[in-house]
């Protein structure tokens, strides 16, 4: 899912660079959301595991 959210970056600098300014904030958006969504997904993960060992 990172891969995902550098791809989506570098979309948007490319695009910014390029000027084209919708299409940048567009990508920087999405690789905004999938990097907040992946950062969730493993602290959700690293509770679970955790709490899995303890038990």
């Amino acid at each position: 899912m990172l891969y995902w959210a550098a791809v989506f970056l570098v979309i948007a600098l490319v695009a910014g660079l390029i000027g084209f300014g919708g299409i940048a904030a567009a990508s920087f958006g999405f690789a905004k959301i999938i990097f907040i969504v992946a950062v969730v997904l493993f602290l959700v993960s690293a509770v679970f595991g955790m709490s899995r060992r303890q038990s």
